[in-house]
């Protein structure tokens, strides 16, 4: 098998079989073609790794068919060496400006031609992969709905994106926020620049200034360095917020100055640093409430509530459900390697009869369970053993006919944990959030009824 194929598009036919020698002894395949509409034709009929343009030719001429190639042809991920033997500084520079991966003048030195193909290969073969992983991406961030929430939902973005205004996205936990946020910033003219993430929930309130701000030298106990923070990361980009309403006070002070005049310090610094930064924010709380009860800053508050997008839970749009089922199986088959699996219509029938506290974030992880676990399709029986009860199922209550309401109550609260808890893979965190508790008191409550993975 040859290492790759390269075309060569030269009017000259002993240029040509020189280089078709040269390549084909590196174990390249070589394809040829005598003018540039000759070669554009080829491109069309199959595929090719790299091409060898010369720039003087008959008919359209080398700068012309690189700037078509650019066009049509996918741009950076075909490299394309330019050659000629009537060069000049200018047509250089214009070749390089189309995106030619470099510039060899004739006569040509084989050894050159051979490290410049190598080279060119090299950074084609890292483009596709870059394309590749850009696509997985966005395929992993796309939001689906034609529900008419969503449709809404979806017309609020359209027209929040293009503008510099701060949002501020609310909704239960799961629901997908930040897609939202990652919507807007792509939908942006900031699209091509820094999206960065800070889950305000998970940075201890000690540390949440230094992760915001970055920090001199010296400034604490640990600081051996200077660090940047987030908001200097995400200068000239966005930056996405997330659990805002659990950052600390001290914090929010902080984030309210850079809001309003756009300077920061570092913590134990005294240097003004000027940022530029998108600020969205998201949270599960009521900032309102937190305001009243003084656990969130008022100004602040103004300040990131500028357009509020609503994120719905999964089940006031459960008829989107099939497509967000068939997405995820197609997204999750591809990251693990198997074959497209169908899904029985019983599979989305018993789904749909569920409310999902846990929102999409729930939904995907069970989809990844089942997409691992079943074989070519996905039945009901490969769900997990809650979704394969009767939608409404039934209770003997004969059998508690001796036992008094509190023995009754705390066999309900029992089981009714196990199947959260086995409806979240046993994470407690996120069953403490659909169970409506705290993470410490699901603790112990499971310590109280003795209650185990596997019991």
């Amino acid at each position: 098998m040859p290492l790759a194929t390269v075309l060569v598009i030269d009017d000259e036919k002993n240029i040509r079989r020189t280089l078709k020698m040269v390549l084909e002894s590196e174990e390249y395949a070589v394809l040829e073609a005598a003018s540039a509409e000759e070669g554009l034709q080829i491109l069309e009929e199959q595929g090719v790794h790299a091409i060898i343009l010369d720039l003087k030719l008959p008919g359209m001429s080398g700068l012309d068919a690189l700037a078509r190639l650019q066009s049509e042809a996918g741009g950076t991920t075909l490299p394309v060496i330019v050659i000629s033997g009537h060069g000049t500084v200018s047509d250089a520079v214009q070749a390089t400006r189309l995106g030619a991966f470099d510039f060899l003048e004739k006569p040509l030195d084989r050894e050159r031609v051979v490290i410049t193909l190598r080279n060119a290969l090299r950074q084609g073969a890292m483009a596709r992969e870059v394309g590749q992983l850009r696509a997985q991406v966005k395929g992993r961030f796309q939001m689906i709905g034609a529900s008419p929430v969503m449709q809404k939902l979806f017309s609020e973005i359209a027209k929040v994106a293009p503008t510099k205004g701060r949002v501020l996205i609310t909704g239960e936990s799961g629901t997908g926020k930040e897609l939202i946020a990652r919507a807007i910033h792509d939908n942006s003219p900031l699209a091509g620049r820094e999206f960065v993430k800070v889950n305000c929930a998970a940075i201890s309130p000690e540390l949440i200034e230094s992760e915001l701000f970055g920090h001199e030298k010296g400034a604490f106990t640990g600081a051996i360095g200077r660090k940047r923070g987030l908001f200097e990361v995400a200068d000239g980009g966005t930056l996405f917020l997330d659990e805002i309403g659990d950052m600390s006070l001290p914090a929010q002070a902080k984030v309210l100055r850079a809001l309003q005049t756009g300077e920061l310090s570092r913590v134990g610094g005294e240097r003004v640093i000027k940022v530029d930064v998108r600020v969205i924010a998201a949270t599960n709380k009521d900032l309102g409430k937190e305001v009243e009860v003084g656990q969130f800053r008022e100004d602040l508050f103004f300040r990131l509530n500028v357009v509020p997008l609503w994120s719905p839970p999964l089940r006031e749009h459960k008829e989107d459900l099939p497509d967000m089922v068939r997405h995820f199986v197609a997204e999750l088959c591809r990251e693990n390697g198997f074959r497209d699996k169908r899904v029985e219509p019983a599979v989305l029938e018993r789904l749909s009869g569920y409310d999902w506290p846990g929102n999409v974030r729930e939904l995907k992880n069970i989809i990844e369970r089942v997409v691992i676990m079943s074989d070519e399709v996905i039945r009901v029986e490969d769900l997990p053993a809650f979704f394969q009860a009767s939608a409404k199922p039934s209770f003997d209550l004969s059998r508690y006919a001796d036992r008094s309401l509190r023995d009754f109550k705390e066999e309900m609260e029992k089981d009714f944990i196990l199947m959260r808890l086995e409806q979240n893979d046993w994470n407690i965190s996120r069953a403490a959030t659909s169970l409506g508790i705290e993470r410490t008191n699901l603790h112990k409550k499971l310590k109280a009824y003795g209650i185990t993975r596997g019991s």
